[in-house]
């Protein structure tokens, strides 16, 4: 399905350099969920790539909770919420933490490129009002989702190593 897409990236970190082949994999992983979710509108999402110091502050500030996470989402609209009639949806922003990122990626033995698709994945769901936390049956369908969206990337989900955390 062809859609208008707005994938906004701001790299605010140095601690690995960021290539124009890492922004087109957030952006197609974007893509992906949001076809996968058969979301029609011209979308938006802001996407900030950051650093261990920062995650950590916006964790605390916005979730009171003091410790580094790979990925905050930052929904724009409650789950059951109307969107604008027109124009793009503004779906919400995204948090990554690179080093988190790059960390979890040698832990679970797989590539930076696809543990930065497995986030952005992750987070798109969140910002289209799936959650996790709430019972075992909202996670098994989230992780469900997420395998599917990955392997359509061409990227599968290793079982055995998949995270309990995010």
């Amino acid at each position: 399905m062809k859609r208008k897409l707005r994938v906004l990236i701001e790299n605010e970190q140095d601690a690995k350099y960021i290539r124009w082949r890492h922004e087109r994999l957030i952006r197609r992983a974007v893509a992906e969920t949001l076809d996968y979710e058969n979301f029609a509108r011209p979308a938006e999402v802001s996407v900030v790539l950051t650093d261990a110091d920062t995650i950590k502050e916006i964790n605390n500030e916005y979730r009171n909770v003091d410790s580094v996470t790979d990925v905050l989402s930052f929904p724009q609209f409650a789950p059951g919420e109307e969107y604008p009639d027109e124009g793009y949806v503004p779906l919400g922003d995204i948090v990554i933490c690179v080093e988190r990122a790059e960390n979890q990626a040698l832990v679970f033995g797989h590539s930076f490129e696809r543990e930065l698709a497995f986030l952005t994945v992750h987070s798109t769901l969140h910002l289209l009002g799936y959650d996790h936390v709430t019972c075992e049956a909202d996670e098994l369908d989230m992780r469900r989702r997420q395998r599917d969206i990955m392997t359509r990337l061409g990227l599968t989900v290793n079982e055995s190593s998949e995270r309990q955390d995010t």
